[in-house]
């Protein structure tokens, strides 16, 4: 399957009134970097799509604030703070024999982002808004592919690929 020939069903909502996000244009972003990851071997030939007989993927962003990521974390991961960031990749973390495709389309899963979170780090690391969202789309949707980062390694894996993708697109 190669990128160009994969069609992408993107959902987004923003549930979050005190900030406006422009849902279409980074939907436009999420499709760009998804598809630049797909030429990546170190991301394609290991990503949970590797191997697979496909021709649609789909996923979802929410956007919210930390309060809701807050009220997710404790009530799904256990977890008893705000994030900036969850993903609930439910096609990636599947065992393979539970993973399935219907009609030739994978449904990776969800993407939850707090845009109070993106806005205060945008400006703790002096960049743009767009960019700082763009980092955590880039960074979800390799979650959604089945990359973590467990270890060092692992994270400054995942850290170099998103900023390619984020280069490659010019945020």
């Amino acid at each position: 399957m190669t990128p160009k020939s994969v069609k992408l069903n993107i959902f987004s909502e923003n549930i979050f009134e005190k900030l406006e996000v422009n849902e279409k244009k980074f939907i436009q972003i999420a499709k760009k970097i998804f598809k630049f990851y797909l030429t990546l071997p170190e991301i394609s030939e290991k990503s949970c799509l590797a191997g697979l007989d496909y021709n649609t993927v789909s996923f979802d962003f929410v956007y919210c604030d930390s309060e809701k990521t807050h009220e997710i974390n404790r009530e799904y991961r256990d977890k008893d703070y705000p994030a900036d960031i969850i993903t609930f990749a439910i096609f990636a973390d599947a065992q393979p024999e539970e993973r399935f495709i219907f009609d030739g389309e994978v449904n990776l899963g969800e993407v939850i982002i707090a845009l109070d979170k993106v806005q205060e780090e945008a400006e703790k690391k002096d960049v743009t808004f767009d960019y700082e969202l763009s980092f955590l789309i880039s960074h979800g949707i390799l979650h959604l592919l089945g990359f973590d980062h467990q270890t060092e390694a692992d994270y400054n894996f995942v850290i170099s690929v998103q900023n390619k993708a984020l280069r490659s697109i010019v945020v």
